[in-house]
């Protein structure tokens, strides 16, 4: 337990951590901090108090204005890093919490803070690892006898993102322009992607959180991963459980809308690709990875509607409409639009969350 009140339902209890970059209105540097319920703790602040074997010799880089050289320095420092700021922040240490004039220095209100990209993200992957979210695209465009493509269940899919256009939760995405068939088909992606996949259906605009909660908060959490058949390659294969029990939400608030309307409940658990599976792929031909570069999952899909993980699916290709109550529906997202994404992890009367991801829709400008 922290000697700072967190509220129940908070993403950001003492189990958790997560690392962000903020600025003030009063202190317009980037810096990095760290969330605890309500509060941002300044690093820049208690850099000195980082006496550990790994972190006395490092303690510049909670003085940097992005995550990169922290995440630079390897799995030693984080535990180290996380495992000090528990002790920190936990009640039974006086260290902060009797040092009223650095108290008031070190903690500053989320409410004033202003978030930013917590890192320099240099290369972006995005996935393709939820089979019922695969299969049921592919029964859309394929039918249901050729859903899955041959290479689905031997390889996790993915393609190259576009890195420039990753934006921090609050960031307008507008509205991409490009091709599109006038028929029925009507979508830029289905029409560009054969044959080397996403271009610019893909490419104008990625949301992320602003925090970025560690692996070793996640490792509560941890269930069986997913039985696979046929069984992967031997460098796929892993006995140690890398599958995670994370919730999560989708809510769409029209601006007609006086309040915003869940469209989407799944889990992480239904990815059938783990992160140690996409990273192993990844890397398998001697792609280097870089601190910093992001690798996503793709659109998590579960069994029932309500699981369904796109607006793709939720309409079925837009020939039904998706009820956002109080009379106002949905087939595509249209401009003005705010679409919010959510995730955490249940623990026993705390949370493990991610802090909300969300942006507005702005229309396309016309250039032809």
């Amino acid at each position: 337990m922290s000697f700072l009140k967190v509220a129940e339902n908070s993403d950001f209890p003492i189990q958790n951590l997560p690392y962000g970059v903020f600025s003030t209105a009063g202190n317009p540097i980037h810096r990095i901090g760290v969330a605890i319920g309500d509060q941002i703790l300044d690093l820049s602040i208690v850099k000195h108090l980082f006496t550990g074997p790994v972190l006395s010799s490092s303690q510049h880089v909670f003085t940097q204005p992005t995550l990169n050289s922290f995440m630079a320095l390897g799995r030693d420092a984080w535990r180290e890093a996380r495992a000090f700021l528990q002790k920190l922040l936990s009640a039974n240490e006086p260290a902060l919490r009797d040092n009223k004039e650095l108290r008031k220095k070190a903690f500053i209100s989320q409410d004033l803070a202003t978030m930013h990209l917590p890192a320099d993200i240099g290369d972006y992957t995005d996935f393709y690892s939820s089979r019922q979210h695969a299969t049921n695209v592919g029964v859309m465009f394929r039918g249901k006898d050729n859903a899955l493509m041959s290479n689905w269940l031997y390889l996790p899919v993915g393609y190259h993102g576009r890195a420039s256009s990753v934006v921090v939760s609050g960031t307008p995405v507008r509205r991409p322009l490009g091709q599109m068939k006038p028929d029925d088909t009507r979508d830029i992606q289905k029409w560009e992607y054969v044959p080397l996949g996403p271009f610019l259906g893909k490419s104008f605009g990625t949301t992320i959180s602003p925090w970025v909660v560690t692996m070793e908060a996640l490792l509560p959490f941890v269930v069986a991963n997913p039985v696979q058949d046929p069984t992967p390659l031997p460098y796929l294969q892993s006995e140690d459980p890398y599958t995670f029990d994370i919730n999560l939400f989708v809510s769409i608030k029209g601006e007609e809308m006086a309040e915003k309307a869940t469209i989407c409940r799944t889990n992480f658990k239904n990815m059938y690709w783990t992160m140690k599976q996409q990273l192993a792929h990844h890397t398998i031909n001697g792609c280097n990875i870089r601190p910093g570069d992001l690798l996503a999952s793709g659109t998590i899909s579960g069994h029932s509607p309500e699981n369904f993980g796109s607006m793709l699916e939720l309409s079925w290709k837009g020939t039904k409409a998706i009820d956002l109550g109080s009379g106002h529906n949905r087939k595509f997202l249209q401009d003005g639009d705010e679409v919010i994404l959510t995730g955490f992890c249940q623990g026993n009367g705390y949370r493990v969350g991610f802090g909300e991801c969300a942006g507005k829709v702005l229309p396309a400008v016309q250039t032809y």
